[in-house]
């Protein structure tokens, strides 16, 4: 398996709704990446508001044999509240997917609390039994939570052949993400590793200038964004780096230099950490816009959409008020504090605190 697998969680849409996909250009892009010999494709149950399976059913399944591609979707514990949904979910997934079986399977954004639920509703005994009928090929999950947690998890269920974590150059010394100690304990149980967020969601190819010029003058012809996929490749014991690709030409520059991949040498590695420490002074809000905040929020308030161009202002100093204007929904100062986004943030952001940082800057 190539070293590049195509995240479907930021996918090209139509009229700016999230769960409008234009499956056209999808298309396009999915022949692009099966041409240059990618094959592995990544999913879940809520991407982009329940259709991103159903998306990749049309532009993937539908136009290439079942061993011309590789399928990871997840069950989204955050959705299950009996152990008789792992079933209806899961169906329900292969139902869209159009397949008889998936490649991979995770339980999805495990943490503490999703944890206590797997073992009490005895998730990993569902998906082992799905794994046992032929319905899956491999089990694992994704996670989002300590080391300690992942030490406690990996030693209790040694039946999971994979863990999926946030690891980036960002994140890898985060006391938040903790992506250096979880993926130490990943190595010491033997797992392989498939990593997300390598870009943190775009904000790794969006960098500030002086960062931008470091790049550049250590290879003129490297995009920015691939020096964060290729760091995250070039760590021992990764299976796959996802990368969540949005437009042909992202998939155009991802595999033109993850085809014949070259890991990072020592200087390589020097240099990417030198980046990431500029690019902590820049950073306001650590938002990788997985939405994951949006689909429960009352007010159906765009969460990174604001958060993004706080940080654009934070780093220029300059205000967006027409872009601020044209997000869809409701605004920061209009949220109710019901906390529902920060018990499903990855990243463990202050969300309510930050939409009020937000709405003072843009709502005086």
């Amino acid at each position: 398996m190539k070293k590049l697998g195509f995240g479907c969680m930021r996918l090209p849409v139509l009229d700016g709704d999230n769960s409008n996909i234009d499956v056209e250009r999808f298309k396009e892009m999915v022949d692009l990446f099966q041409s240059r010999g990618f094959t592995y494709y990544d999913t879940a149950y809520n991407y982009h508001g329940g259709k991103s399976e159903c998306a990749l059913r049309e532009a993937l399944v539908e136009r290439y044999p079942r061993n011309a591609f590789t399928i990871t979707t997840k069950m989204p514990m955050f959705r299950v509240e009996k152990a008789e949904d792992f079933k209806r979910i899961f169906f329900e997934q292969l139902q869209r997917l159009g397949v008889e079986y998936v490649d991979y399977y995770w339980l999805h954004a495990i943490n503490k609390k999703e944890y206590e639920k797997a073992q009490q509703l005895n998730a990993f005994g569902f998906i082992s039994q799905m794994k046992a009928e032929g319905k899956i090929k491999h089990i694992g999950f994704s996670f989002h939570d300590s080391p300690e947690l992942l030490d406690r998890i990996l030693t209790e269920h040694p039946e999971t052949e994979f863990v999926q974590l946030q690891i980036n150059y960002i994140d890898w010394d985060s006391p938040a993400i903790c992506g250096r100690q979880c993926y130490e304990t990943a190595v010491k149980h033997g797992k392989p590793i498939i990593i997300m967020e390598p870009v943190k969601g775009g904000a790794l190819a969006n960098v500030p200038k002086p960062v931008e010029e470091l790049f550049k003058k250590a290879d003129p012809d490297a995009s920015v964004a691939s020096w964060a996929v290729r760091y995250a490749a070039s760590l021992p014991n990764v299976l796959t780096v996802l990368s969540g690709m949005s437009n042909i030409e992202q998939v155009d520059d991802n595999t033109s230099y993850m085809r014949d991949f070259k890991p990072l040498d020592k200087d390589g590695f020097a240099l990417v950490e030198t980046a990431a420490e500029t690019i902590k002074n820049y950073t306001a809000i650590p938002c990788t816009a997985c939405r994951y905040c949006v689909d429960g929020c009352p007010q159906k308030i765009s969460i990174p959409d604001y958060f993004g161009l706080y940080n654009e202002y934070m780093r220029m100093k300059r205000h967006l008020d027409g872009d601020y204007k044209n997000v869809q929904g409701g605004k920061p100062g209009q949220c109710v504090l019901c906390g529902r986004c920060e018990n499903v943030c990855p990243q463990h952001l202050k969300i309510r605190s930050y939409l009020k940082d937000v709405a003072a800057i843009f709502e005086k």
